[in-house]
């Protein structure tokens, strides 16, 4: 993914010291290096050093951001000093920018505390914060009101600005493929496609016969098919796995991967149970796997909320994200339960996998009709899932997100599984069932819950529980 850029606004008031924006501006340019963050902001001999003032520094700067619209992710409002309020909202408001803003404040040094060098900055940015709110721009904070940039608190606050940054301006051009009708028996999965169009993202649909048909009139020596058996054959093993299942991958593959980039597809869900088996012969959980684990992630089920889930999972910790369903209690361990899948996991999260066959489906279908799967079991790490929902009777989006970890504890069974724990686990559930969510949830091995929140609820406008 490419790196993040921010407009950086330095704010300063006339009556107070404009000196300290000099230095200010070493400080957050070198925070912002050291993040790999890049950064657009006025040069220091325009304004106050680079500190907006006036209306008319206001409209200069805001030209600049409007000249590097397309570039910039997010804002952050940087106050040296009090700063002036109606300069930072006014430049915000001409630059047209409807992006994240990250509002940070400088400390005073209580030796500090004369004319010559006292900020303010604590005051100033209620006030800024203030303005904001009139002019209708939604925010974020730092950790602490104020804070220095060296500071690891600051650090922190960035990474978690510039995943909120991800998540929000990927989900507003997100363009989801649902491959397929949804399977007669997930009610759970529906959802409503206006709801997601009007907070911009787009769901683009195929019927899986435009997949399945340019299938089987590809020939096995097609180019496209090689390519996409080799990927196959180098990406996990497969030991045996007929040859002429891979190939049946293969085609499938190749088709859909030319469907992607003709329309230019973020991520897919495909009705994977049961109709591939039954018209192709095949699972195709390893090509959602790979899908996955490449960034372009995958659903089971035809679950367009599910996809979009991962996809945010995605965007926030800049790594893959697989879903999963809430599958199992784990004995009598009221804050343990298994996850499983097929399985379609990404290979990230089980390195150890191989390729098998949908064991469940097999009892009905034959082993023959359903090789394919991911084997394998995720090792014990730090975890967030998140789970979107369209209410479509009152007409708005919810989600849910908290944090857990994998856990080593025995399991033997078969499919792409784990064991989590999750802290008030059985409230969790309850918030889940008397709620109407899906029983699939996104999953992400990193702690990302703050990160999905914030850009769902404060961003997104989509109510949002975070469990704790």
């Amino acid at each position: 993914m490419k790196k993040i850029t921010l407009a950086v606004l330095f704010g300063s008031r006339e009556f107070f010291p404009g000196d300290l924006v000099i230095d200010a501006r070493k400080q957050m340019f070198k925070a912002l290096d050291l993040a790999g963050i890049n950064y657009i902001a006025l040069d220091e001999k325009v304004g106050v050093h680079g500190a907006v003032t006036t209306y008319a520094h206001a409209k200069e700067c805001a030209a600049l951001f409007k000249q590097h619209m397309d570039e910039i992710d997010g804002i952050l409002v940087s106050l040296p000093n009090f700063g002036d309020e109606k300069g930072i909202v006014d430049t915000i408001k001409l630059s047209g920018l409807r992006k994240p803003i990250l509002v940070q404040a400088f400390p005073d040094d209580l030796d500090k505390f004369d004319v010559a060098n006292r900020r303010d900055s604590f005051c100033g940015k209620i006030s800024v914060c203030n303005n904001l709110r009139q002019y209708g721009y939604n925010f974020s904070l730092t950790t602490d009101h104020c804070v220095y940039p060296y500071e690891e608190s600051f650090k922190e606050d960035l990474k978690k600005f510039a995943g909120v940054c991800r998540v929000v301006n990927g989900l507003k051009h997100a363009r989801l493929g649902a491959i397929g009708a949804r399977p007669n028996a997930f009610n759970t999965v529906r959802y409503s496609e206006k709801l997601l169009e009007n907070a911009g993202i787009s769901v683009l649909t195929a019927d899986l016969s435009e997949i399945i048909g340019p299938v089987y009139r590809l020939s096995d020596s097609d180019p496209a098919v090689k390519k996409a058996l080799e990927a196959i054959d180098a990406y996990i093993p497969h030991e045996g796995v007929p040859s002429e299942a891979l190939v049946k991958m293969a085609k499938f593959k190749a088709v859909l991967d030319q469907w992607i980039r003709d329309n230019e597809i973020t991520g897919t869900a495909i009705q994977c149970w049961n109709s591939v088996q039954e018209n192709l012969g095949v699972n195709v959980c390893t090509l959602m796997s790979m899908m996955s684990e490449n960034l372009i992630p995958s659903a089971c089920e035809t679950d367009i909320t599910g996809l979009l889930s991962m996809y945010t999972l995605q965007l926030a910790g800049d790594a893959p994200a697989i879903l999963v369903d809430w599958n199992n209690n784990y004995a009598a361990k009221k804050d343990e339960c298994v996850l499983f899948h097929c399985g379609n996991f990404a290979k990230s999260y089980v390195p150890n996998a191989c390729m098998g066959n949908a064991k469940i489906l097999a009892t009905t279908m034959g082993t023959e009709n359903t090789m394919g799967t991911i084997e394998g079991r995720v090792v014990g790490d730090k975890m967030t899932y998140a789970r979107v929902s369209t209410d479509d009777v009152n007409g708005m989006i919810r989600a849910y997100t908290g944090e857990g970890k994998f856990v080593d504890d025995e399991l033997d069974t078969f499919g792409a599984r784990a064991v989590v724990q999750i802290p008030d686990l059985q409230e969790l559930m309850h918030f889940i069932c008397l709620n109407g969510f899906e029983h699939h949830v996104a999953i992400a091995k990193e702690n990302l819950a703050e990160i999905v929140a914030e850009a769902f609820e404060g961003y997104m406008g989509w109510a949002t529980y975070l469990h704790s």
